[in-house]
């Protein structure tokens, strides 16, 4: 199984919306290109001293790395551009791609 795993970090004066936003709007979208077959939506209760804002882990599952490439290329690019267009300024994330073992 190979795990697209999405961390951000979101400033509290959007967190509210963003998660809302997340739930209703864009997991949905990522769902529906059918390139994966569930996800996980954290948040991280956990906090660095000098960490500002909340932190969120979503974990995307696929059967393979041929879904994943595809999703990147066909898919995620204006997905992301989506989020970058109505959160800009208000968000850090950093991508990795895991394989269970």
């Amino acid at each position: 199984m190979i795990v697209y795993n999405v961390t951000i970090n979101v400033h509290d004066e959007v967190a509210e919306e963003w998660v809302k936003w997340m739930k209703e709007i864009h997991l949905p979208q990522v769902m529906a290109t059918e390139m994966f077959d569930t996800y996980a939506f954290y948040k991280l209760l956990t906090r660095q001293e000098d960490e500002e804002g909340s932190t969120y882990v979503i974990q995307y599952h696929c059967d393979s790395m041929e879904k994943y490439e595809r999703y990147n290329t066909e898919f995620g690019p204006a997905l992301k551009e989506e989020t970058n267009k109505k959160f800009a300024g208000h968000f850090f994330a950093f991508r990795s791609l895991m394989e269970l073992i």
